[in-house]
């Protein structure tokens, strides 16, 4: 922890695994003041996730917490199918039913999520866990020549899961984190289809090395939630994971603070890549880049 962070005496931190993550007990997340949220948020930018214990907030209590920390929006794409709260998103599912890939949220954005804080309104007794990775450790621990590879590439993201692939951004394959200066691996296996500057065959071969590479378990923590946690992480650094073995009703409400602000470690390198001649049916990820690109083309 920096010695510059000074928390609540009655703050109890502990950490769950060696990548990521701490538990907090000891601070009432209803009763937020300017200064209890810029603690949390220098504990946020150490552990890259947190989580809150026997809260159980209230929706407004829930609201007011995230907007200590920005502008908040609900989802883009997918709506509440039983509250509505401009902005809260909630999910409620039934025997499994969750996104279970790994992901940061709303890549798909030239702006992605910051932060996000979820509200565990319902769990099931047992499964339902959600793991995080660090794209910190993710990047530190590639090697040399990967590192360099890496550097200077650009990926198309979209919204193809949520049905809009036509909602496309590019971000940088290894981004810098605004706070901390560090570099993370910013690519997932839900948002991202397409390495810009390499062939649609390199590219998959790419992807699939570094999608996988974010999974491995020296990166990650994996969390077992209770009714009235808040979990709360930086999405400019982590990515997460809902594991889909549970029977019973899962219900979570999330507030999700926008307006990232996505920054590159080196500028592109190489022009993108795109397939010579008349596009055809079996290029897909080629349509789908050029389209972007001359949309870009047209905004400028």
């Amino acid at each position: 922890m920096s010695e510059a962070l000074q928390l609540p005496a009655d703050w109890q931190v502990i950490r769950l695994a060696g990548a990521l993550g701490a538990e907090v007990h000891g601070v009432d997340l209803g009763q937020v003041d300017a200064d209890t949220a810029a603690a949390l948020e220098a504990l946020l930018l150490e552990h890259l996730v947190l989580f809150f214990p026997g809260q159980n907030l209230t929706q407004e209590q829930h609201v007011a917490l995230g907007r200590h920390f920005g502008t908040l929006e609900g989802h883009p794409n997918l709506k509440n199918a039983f509250l509505e709260h401009p902005e809260i998103f909630e999910l409620a599912a039934t025997r499994g039913g969750i996104a279970d890939e790994w992901h940061t949220d709303i890549t798909f954005q030239e702006s992605p999520a910051l932060m996000s804080i979820l509200n565990m309104v319902r769990c099931p007794p047992v499964g339902g866990d959600t793991m995080w990775s660090s794209l910190y450790a993710a990047y530190d621990e590639l090697s040399a020549p990967m590192k360099e590879l890496c550097e200077g590439l650009t990926a198309l993201h979209d919204a193809l899961p949520h049905n809009h692939p036509e909602q496309m951004a590019v971000h940088p394959v290894v981004r810098v984190h605004p706070v901390t200066g560090r570099r993370a691996l910013y690519v997932n296996e839900h948002f991202t289809r397409r390495i810009v500057e390499m062939s649609a065959e390199e590219s998959a071969m790419l992807l699939q090395y570094l999608t996988g590479w974010v999974k491995n378990p020296r990166f990650t923590v994996r969390y077992r939630w209770a009714q009235g946690t808040i979990g709360m992480w930086d999405n400019r650094c982590t990515q997460h994971f809902v594991i889909n073995d549970f029977d019973g009703e899962r219900i979570i409400q999330r507030v999700t603070v926008m307006g990232d602000q996505v920054t590159a470690s080196s500028p592109p390198r190489w022009q993108p890549w795109l397939r010579p001649g008349p596009l055809s049916a079996t290029s897909r990820h080629d349509r789908q880049l050029h389209f972007y690109l001359r949309g870009r083309a047209a905004k400028d």
